[in-house]
């Protein structure tokens, strides 16, 4: 079986059905207990992740119920025996040969960052590419998230921002700077307080014959983060500007694999 929580939670049995949690307290259960797979997760964290700072006097009950249908629901996708199992003080899922979508997220981007160190920018690229095809679209927020599922989430949303600046920068490494103008214009649009894309685009844009373009990005960029939070790019944005201004030839590259 296959626990996907890169996008909307849902589970896929070994026959390549997708199922689905419609109710959002044992959805919120099933994912507590997936971000700590094979770990005993305390009730009091449990109640505190489903029902944040408004734990209903009832709590305990409520919470064996919760336990009780996603049973089912494992039994319904093909688990004969529940993974879920009780463990004081709290409760553990066994994962078992079962597969985790994140975990094979990360491994996929500390295997490109290892070829990245090693110069091999082509495999690298791959390995970050096949890490980014794993997300299905955004993860659902739940503005009464607790502690757990959110540094779940704030972890999971820097680790997919990380792997894209990797993919981008072994892209760079690799002269595909034509190739990652566009994408780049749209990250920077997305995360306006995010130096690293800008610097990409800028280099990006100067390897594309595209000096005046790269100009007018720094003027952008500094303009942002002057009037958001008064602050002057940084230095690393800075030392490309300037080395822009005078074609600084240490910027031309040629391709490596």
């Amino acid at each position: 079986m296959r626990y996907e929580l890169l996008g909307p939670l849902r589970v896929v049995t070994d026959e390549g059905d997708v199922a689905s949690i419609g109710a959002q307290k044992i959805e919120t259960l099933l994912e507590v207990l997936l971000i700590r797979a094979d770990q005993v997760v305390g009730t009091e964290q449990l109640m505190g992740e489903i029902w944040s700072e408004r734990v209903p006097r009832r709590a305990t009950a409520g919470l064996h119920v919760y336990v009780s249908q996603l049973r089912k629901f494992l039994n319904r996708c093909g688990r004969p025996t529940s993974p879920v199992v009780t463990r004081p003080p709290g409760y553990l899922l066994r994962a078992g040969d079962d597969e985790l979508d994140y975990r094979e997220f990360v491994r996929l981007v500390d295997w490109g960052r290892e070829h990245s160190r090693e110069q091999r920018h082509d495999q690298a690229s791959r390995f970050f590419e096949e890490a980014l095809a794993l997300w299905r679209g955004p993860i659902p927020c739940d503005l009464s998230t607790g502690p757990i599922l959110e540094g779940f989430m704030t972890w999971l949303a820097e680790m997919h921002l990380e792997c894209t600046e990797m993919l981008i920068d072994a892209q760079l490494e690799l002269g595909q700077h034509r190739e990652v103008v566009g994408r780049l214009y749209s990250l920077v649009a997305e995360h306006p307080l995010r130096e690293a894309f800008y610097r990409q685009l800028m280099l990006a844009l100067y390897r594309s014959d595209r000096q005046a373009d790269a100009l007018e990005v720094y003027r952008s960029v500094r303009r942002t983060l002057n009037d958001e939070l008064g602050l002057e790019p940084c230095r690393a944005l800075q030392e490309l500007h300037r080395a822009i201004l005078v074609a600084d030839y240490a910027l031309e590259h040629e391709a490596t694999v």
